[in-house]
């Protein structure tokens, strides 16, 4: 399956909710979302659905979002279900971390092949501003769970705001000569609640001059510690664009295709089956627009926040 400009579109991310119990700055308001009815969210046979549609079409990775995918009733099933579509080489899972350490093992025997868990400080008084709710502890409890399930390549998700944690920098990259994780910094995109805070991912650079490239991985471009047992890893969507080799598409929790997260458009896949909901997909691919323009506008044409779109 390729778009307009021959993209050959294999990953894609279905958000299986747009609920979180945490309330993290930059992706919710205080308040939380309002709560969608219950009809108005896909049901597990949907989602599993609409992922086999996907296969059929060229994709062979699906990575499962939020919101917090793990507050989602029936998430084993989710996972169950679409780990055995044929084509699906890679089923992930991102998650804040809180709920692995009872579902960590549940999710491996589910099909999981991996996680990533989104972790942006190791203060623990940071991180209860920073969520409004959250306990560090519960976090790194469920990194040690991940690991016991058997879980490897674990990737560290680190969002880098100025004036928050970009002292931690060091912190998080002395972790991957410790341990065998990816830690992932992302560039704060201007979406949803993000407005202030943006530091360019050479500053990782720029603060850990020791670090030596390696090659990279998808759209993160990777370096190592010398003797380290992980990686460190930048994504970044605004400095270093990289739109030209996007191989994703999104379905949001209520079923609708986004062929480019900072895009408004948005295609409703509810209810159609078969080849028609194939052809909406492949459609939905052609759609990709060229790249984003979140410099030139200033902000996402998203037209959501991220925990309604998925992570």
């Amino acid at each position: 399956m390729k778009d307009s400009y021959q993209r050959e579109i294999t990953y894609l991310r279905l958000s299986v909710t747009d609920l979180c119990n945490l309330r993290c700055r930059y992706c919710m308001p205080a308040e939380g979302v309002v709560k969608k009815q219950h009809s108005e969210i896909c049901s597990v046979e949907e989602l599993v659905e609409m992922a086999a549609a996907a296969a059929d079409c060229g994709v062979t990775k699906v990575r499962l979002t939020g919101g917090e995918p793990l507050v989602r009733r029936g998430i084993l099933e989710i996972c169950r279900g679409i780990r055995a579509l044929p084509g699906v080489r890679e089923l992930c899972l991102t998650t804040n971390g809180t709920l692995l350490p009872e579902l960590a093992a549940p999710l491996r025997e589910a099909g999981v092949d991996r996680l990533n868990v989104s972790l942006d400080t190791l203060r623990p008084d940071r991180y209860a501003y920073m969520t409004r709710r959250g306990e560090l502890s519960q976090v790194l409890q469920g990194l040690e769970a991940a690991e016991q399930a058997g879980f490897s390549n674990t990737k560290v998700n680190v969002v880098l705001m100025a004036g928050f944690n970009d002292d931690e920098i060091g912190d998080f990259v002395a972790l991957t000569e410790r341990y065998p994780l990816e830690v992932r910094f992302i560039e704060l995109m201007p979406i949803g609640e993000a407005d202030k805070g943006y530091l360019p991912g050479d500053t990782v650079l720029e603060r850990c001059p020791g670090l030596v490239p390696v090659e990279a991985s998808g759209v993160a471009r990777r370096w190592r510690l010398p003797g380290g047992r992980g990686l460190v890893g930048l994504i970044e969507p605004m400095s270093h664009r990289f739109c030209g080799s996007c191989d994703r598409i999104r379905i949001t929790a209520d079923g609708r295709l986004k062929p480019c997260l900072h895009s408004s458009q948005e295609i409703p896949l509810r209810g159609l089956h078969g080849e028609e909901l194939r052809r909406a997909i492949r459609e939905g691919a052609a759609a990709k627009p060229e790249r984003h323009h979140m410099a030139e506008e200033g902000r996402s044409q998203a037209g959501r926040d991220m925990n309604e779109i998925g992570g």
